[in-house]
């Protein structure tokens, strides 16, 4: 009878979930901002035999906008500010600042804007888009995870690589990796 009785719950609750993601996502529709003080977009690259650096940019603005009727129809934009990048380290912030890399004075933003967004689960989605960094434009993918949905504020995890000698920012290679792994999570305020 425990056996019959667990089976049930688990079929419930296995029932259950899709209802309560399709909700979610329904609730989701809409255009928000990202807030800075509530996402960070982080980076590492790995270095020959071990190691490497990790980092992050502490200035980005960007927006989001999901058309639950067509998914395909939804945006997502994000300008970076590479001055603002920072991995503890002043001496490597200015390497990273400089013309050998982001050359920051000349190139002051960098910016992704979708082209397409698939979604690949209930909560998750897979974004192509254009990421233009020093002048150059390639086409991108990340990975999105919906992570949080209250009160008009939205929460994805975002991931996602990009080989970095795309963009001529390949100083360093092979010793230092040409693949810049992202992790970012992005918040948005429904506005």
């Amino acid at each position: 009878m425990y056996a019959r009785i667990l089976g049930f719950a688990v079929v419930a609750t296995c029932l259950a979930m899709p209802v309560f993601a399709a909700v979610a996502l329904g609730d989701a529709a809409g255009s928000y901002t990202i807030s800075p003080a509530g996402s960070s977009i982080r980076f590492s690259i790995g270095k020959l035999g071990g190691g490497g650096f990790d980092g992050a940019f502490a200035r980005f603005k960007g927006s989001i906008r999901i058309d639950n009727s067509d998914v395909g129809r939804s945006r997502v934009n994000i300008t970076i500010f590479p001055e603002s990048v920072g991995t503890g380290q002043s001496r490597v912030d200015a390497f990273l600042r400089s013309d050998a890399v982001f050359d920051a004075a000349n190139n002051p933003e960098i910016q992704f804007r979708s082209t397409s967004v698939k979604r690949t689960g209930e909560t998750s989605a897979l974004i192509t888009g254009r990421l233009t960094a020093r002048g150059k434009t390639f086409p991108e993918k990340f990975t999105a995870e919906l992570s949080g949905l209250k009160s008009g504020t939205i929460r994805f995890h975002v991931t996602g690589k990009v080989l970095r000698s795309r963009y001529g920012m390949d100083v360093g290679t092979p010793i230092y990796s040409n693949v810049v792994h992202f992790d970012m999570t992005l918040t948005g305020k429904r506005g």
